[in-house]
């Protein structure tokens, strides 16, 4: 068997219905321009123990797709690292299960790197179902970024170049440009590179694992580049609604709790015991003030932010303990 190309890996996660659209996507992407997909590209789906079919789906459908089963949900970035595992391309592309490539956007990028060796990794134009732009070129987090987020800041002057500086909503989506990190629903990497520096560090069961790989990536000397002539429709948290909906009902609180925990990790591991603590500060000092706010306010929608900030408050404090102060990953599926 040729070797191929390009690995396309995608992580599946009780996402049955919007695999196999991603997954006739890819295909048609495959015949018109990667030829024969067992020559010039290959698939390989990692099923996280699925309950919905997932895993019988891609193997009674798509026969020519490398099926890894997970007996147990290894969250994004273990996960990954087992579909690189066993992917032979010279380029690994991640690509959501909920991720349709439009056509010609995976040979485009693949021409892109092609074009330039001193890129190890590259972004898409993520956009939703309706055409709405997504972030897709980002800078890495800080305190001051996070105060921004949590303050609603950024997201009220999106054309600051300070306030809407996380993910660059001030800058014109149809130039490309030089990112920190790129969104992990498509991401095309360098598998030499990923062979030097590692892969996911799999303390992160979800979120910023991807940040912290792209940190990595760009401290070994190499760039991260988005691409707005590749465009990439991404319909965006089907994993998460289902984790909502079987674990936590509407709440959102385990999702919360997963983002915290890897938020003190993350700091920890790239800028130290204090950023951390720091972190830990800045988002249970921002909901204090926002539940006595809301405390002295009137009507259901006060009462519920106040709950809400309480909520949260008490979440990052179990989230601090749980990881020892960023220092340890709680045992794993969290």
């Amino acid at each position: 068997m040729n070797t191929p190309l390009v690995s396309v890996i995608i992580v599946s996660f009780n996402t049955r219905e919007v695999l196999r659209q991603c997954l006739q996507h890819l295909d048609a992407e495959a015949r018109s321009g990667f030829q024969a997909p067992d020559s010039r590209l290959e698939t390989v789906v990692v099923d996280n123990a699925s309950r919905d079919g997932s895993a019988g789906m891609v193997e009674r459908d798509f026969a020519h797709v490398r099926l890894i089963r997970s007996a147990t949900n290894l969250g994004f970035g273990p996960a990954n690292n087992l579909g690189f595992a066993t992917a032979r391309g010279r380029y690994l592309v991640l690509l959501n299960s909920d991720a349709f490539l439009k056509p010609g956007s995976l040979t485009l990028a693949i021409r892109h790197m092609q074009a330039d060796h001193t890129v190890g990794a590259g972004g898409a134009r993520l956009v939703g179902r309706d055409g709405d732009l997504q972030p897709s070129a980002r800078m890495f987090p800080s305190l001051f970024n996070d105060a921004l987020a949590l303050t609603g800041l950024a997201a009220r002057f999106p054309r600051s170049r300070l306030l809407g500086r996380a993910d660059r909503t001030w800058a014109d989506p149809s130039q490309p440009c030089e990112a920190d990190w790129v969104p992990g629903a498509f991401a095309v990497l360098r598998r030499d590179l990923l062979d030097r520096i590692g892969a996911f560090d799999e303390r992160f069961f979800l979120y910023y694992e991807e940040v912290d790989l792209f940190r990595r990536i760009k401290a070994a000397g190499s760039s991260v580049r988005y691409w707005p002539d590749v465009e990439v429709v991404h319909l965006g948290g089907e994993s998460s609604r289902t984790v909502r909906r079987l674990a936590m009902q509407s709440s959102g609180a385990q999702l919360a709790l997963w983002r915290m925990r890897s938020a003190l990790i993350y700091y920890r591991k790239n800028h130290g015991p204090l950023t951390a603590w720091l972190s830990r500060g800045l988002e249970i000092g921002w909901h204090r003030v926002r539940a006595l706010k809301n405390r002295a306010a009137r009507g259901a929608d006060a009462l519920a932010k106040r709950e809400e900030s309480l909520a949260l408050i008490a979440l990052m404090r179990t989230a601090w303990s749980d990881t020892r102060g960023g220092r340890v990953s709680p045992p794993q599926p969290w």
